[in-house]
C-alpha cells in the first residue's frame, strides 16, 4: 500500500533521474549558478539558479567603498529554482561586488554598470562577442548530435567582451522534450549549469535570441503547439531587458551599449512554414514584429545598429533556412531600409554551423554587411555547396567551417568610429578580421 505522499516523492525522484540522465559524460553541476544579465547605466541583473527551493540572500557593495545593499528573494520549484534579481539605483560606470548565498553555499563576483556618455568626445571602446549553436554531447543514445570544443567559452571570456550576444540554438531541445515542459526545463538546467560555461557566465553581461532548437523541433515555425512553454523557459533563463510588446508575445526586444543598439528578433514565433506558398502574407517575423522593427530603426539615433536573428537574412546562395525563403518579406525589408535611408545597420546571425561575412552591394546606398557566427560547440558543417563557397557576396577569406565565435570591436572617437568584425576558433586564435568605418555605413548626403 502506498504511504501518504509517496506518489509525489516518486514523481520527484523520476524527474530528478531524468535531469541527471541529461548530463553529458564528465559534466558537473554547479549548486548555485550565477549569470550576469544585461547591465544598464544605473542597474544590473543577476540571474541565479539554486539546487533546491529556498531563500536567496544577495549583498551588493560598491567596489570603491560605500553602503552594502541587501536583497532577500525566494527560489521556488514553480520557476525551476531560478530568479532574476534586478538591482537598481546604482551609479553609471561603477563596479560592484556581490555575494549570493543560498543553502549554505555562496558565490561572489563583480558586476559593472555601463559608463554613461552623451557626446562624441566621451566615446568609449566597446567589444561585443557573438556566437550560436551550443550543443552538449550526451551518453544517452536517445539523444542525437555531437558537441565538443567546450574550451571555447573560456576563450570568449579571455577576450573580455562588454557583452555576449547569443544568436540562437543556445541549447538543443530533443525529440523526448518536444511535448514535455518538465523535460525541456531539465534540458535548460543541464545547459546552464554545465561546468565549462560557468566562467563565461560571470565574465561579461549577456543578451540572447532564440532559433529553432531552443524553440522546438528542427526548423520549427509558428505552428508549434508548445511555443508558449518554450518562450516561458527562454524568458526564465535569459533575463533580457524586455520581451515582445503588449499583446504581442515573443523573444524580440531592444538593448543598448554605448552608441551601439541591439534589435533582437524572434524568427520562430510568427514564422510561416518554410515551404508555404509565396503569398504576400507569408512571413518569418510576423506583421507586428516587422512593424516594430521598422519603427525602432527609424526612431534610433545610434551610430551602429545591430539587427540580430537566428537565421540568415541575405544569403542568396543558401538552400537551407533563411529570409530568402520569404522573398516578399525580404524584399520589403531591403526596400524599406533604402527608402527610409537608415544608416549604420549591420546584420548578425547564426544557425549555419559555419561562419562568414557577407557584403551585399546596393545601388545608391552603402553595402549591407551580415556577420554569421556558428557553431560554438555543435558539429561544424564540412560539406558546403559550391554556390556557398563561390557566393559573390562573400568577403574573401571569411568562410570558416570550424567551431568559432565572433567579436565586434567598436573603437575610436565618437565622430569617427571604427568597427572591426573578427572571428576566432575554439582556442581564441584569429581566423579573420575585417574593418569598416561607421562613416561607411551612411547614405550619401546631398550637397547644399
Amino acid at each position: 500500500m502506498a504511504t501518504p505522499g509517496s506518489g509525489t516523492r516518486f514523481v520527484a525522484a523520476v524527474l530528478a533521474a531524468v535531469a541527471l540522465s541529461l548530463l553529458p559524460v564528465g559534466a558537473a553541476q554547479a549548486r548555485i549558478t550565477v549569470m550576469h544579465g544585461f547591465a544598464d547605466y544605473t542597474s544590473v541583473t543577476l540571474w541565479i539558479q539554486t539546487g533546491q527551493p529556498g531563500a536567496v540572500e544577495i549583498e551588493v557593495t560598491p567596489e570603491a567603498g560605500g553602503e552594502t545593499r541587501r536583497l532577500s528573494l525566494v527560489a521556488d520549484a514553480a520557476h525551476d529554482h531560478a530568479l532574476a534579481a534586478r538591482i537598481p539605483g546604482l551609479a553609471p560606470g561603477e563596479a560592484y561586488r556581490y555575494r549570493v548565498a543560498a543553502q549554505g553555499e555562496a558565490r561572489e563576483g563583480v558586476v559593472r554598470t555601463q559608463r554613461y556618455w552623451s557626446s562624441a568626445s566621451d566615446a568609449a571602446d566597446i567589444t561585443i562577442a557573438i556566437g550560436s549553436c551550443h550543443y552538449l554531447a550526451n551518453p544517452n543514445p536517445v539523444f542525437r548530435g555531437n558537441g565538443g570544443g567546450y574550451r571555447i567559452f573560456d576563450a570568449i571570456a579571455a577576450k573580455r567582451p562588454d557583452v555576449m550576444l547569443w544568436l540562437g540554438d543556445n541549447l538543443y531541445l530533443q525529440a523526448p522534450d518536444f511535448l514535455d515542459p518538465s523535460s525541456m526545463a531539465a534540458r535548460y538546467r543541464q545547459a546552464r549549469s554545465f561546468e565549462p560555461l560557468q566562467n563565461l557566465l560571470t565574465a561579461t553581461t549577456h543578451l540572447a535570441i532564440l532559433d529553432d532548437h531552443d524553440f522546438g523541433p528542427n526548423d520549427a515555425d509558428g505552428s508549434y503547439v508548445l511555443k508558449a512553454e518554450t518562450l516561458k523557459l527562454f524568458e526564465r533563463y535569459w533575463p533580457n531587458p524586455s520581451y515582445g510588446l503588449p499583446g504581442v508575445p515573443g523573444a524580440f526586444g531592444w538593448a543598448r551599449t554605448g552608441d551601439v543598439e541591439f534589435f533582437l528578433l524572434d524568427d520562430r514565433s510568427y514564422r510561416f512554414p518554410n515551404g508555404y506558398p509565396d503569398v504576400p502574407e507569408k512571413t518569418m517575423f510576423g506583421a507586428a514584429q516587422f512593424e516594430w522593427l521598422k519603427q525602432a530603426l527609424l526612431s534610433s539615433h545610434a551610430r551602429i545598429k545591430l539587427v540580430a536573428a537566428g537565421g540568415q537574412f541575405w544569403n542568396r546562395a543558401s538552400r537551407f533556412e533563411g529570409l530568402h525563403q520569404f522573398p516578399q518579406e525580404q524584399k520589403r525589408l531591403r526596400e524599406w531600409l533604402a527608402e527610409q535611408r537608415i544608416d549604420g545597420v549591420i546584420f548578425v546571425s547564426g544557425d549555419r554551423h559555419f561562419g562568414e561575412l557577407l557584403k551585399i552591394e546596393r545601388a545608391g546606398a552603402y553595402p549591407l554587411y551580415e556577420f554569421t557566427s556558428s557553431p560554438l560547440t555543435s558539429t561544424p558543417a564540412t560539406r558546403l555547396d559550391a554556390a556557398e563557397r563561390d557566393n559573390p557576396d562573400l568577403v574573401p577569406g571569411t568562410l570558416q567551417t570550424k567551431r568559432q565565435f565572433g567579436l565586434i570591436r567598436v573603437s575610436g572617437p565618437g565622430s569617427d568610429r571604427r568597427i572591426a568584425l573578427e572571428a576566432y576558433d575554439s582556442d581564441g586564435g584569429s581566423l579573420w578580421r575585417h574593418e569598416i568605418r561607421a562613416s561607411d555605413l551612411r547614405f550619401p548626403r546631398a550637397r547644399p
